[in-house]
């Protein structure tokens, strides 16, 4: 269940390729390693999903500045070193792709992971079956 979800201000997608974004972004996820150099975030797992909010209001209300937040939900089990390492992986793939937007206007990023325990988890589809190791 590594889930991406990104949520940005209106009008970010004039000026920059959001599909592009989360195609990086889920190719992070992909390369991310444990200690033992095992894939950490399952392929047929890895989801990226972005929207632009309906509505928002950010700093003074200018209507100048945008925003984009990046949020991953795991579920609980990896190391704090794994988790940084995705982090910072998921960072820098977000700063190389908005680095041309954030020379030209404000914008505000901010990447959280979340990490917890399901209340309910119900997983059904046959997408991890093609991504299943064969043998």
């Amino acid at each position: 269940m590594p889930h991406l979800v990104v949520l940005y201000t209106p009008g970010l997608d004039a000026e920059t390729d959001m599909t592009m974004l989360c195609r990086r972004l889920a190719d992070a996820m992909l390369a991310v390693r444990d200690e033992a150099g095992r894939q950490v975030f399952p392929t047929g797992g890895v989801r990226v999903l972005a929207y632009p909010a309906a509505h928002a209001a950010v700093a003074d209300g200018s209507g100048e500045h945008g925003f984009v937040y990046l949020n991953l939900r795991i579920g609980r089990g990896r190391s704090a070193a794994t988790l940084e390492a995705a982090g910072d992986a998921l960072a820098a793939v977000a700063r190389a792709h908005f680095a041309p937007l954030l020379e030209r206007r404000r914008l505000g990023l901010t990447l959280q992971i979340d990490e917890g325990q399901e209340v309910y988890d119900a997983r059904f589809g046959n997408l991890h079956a093609l991504f299943a190791p064969k043998g």
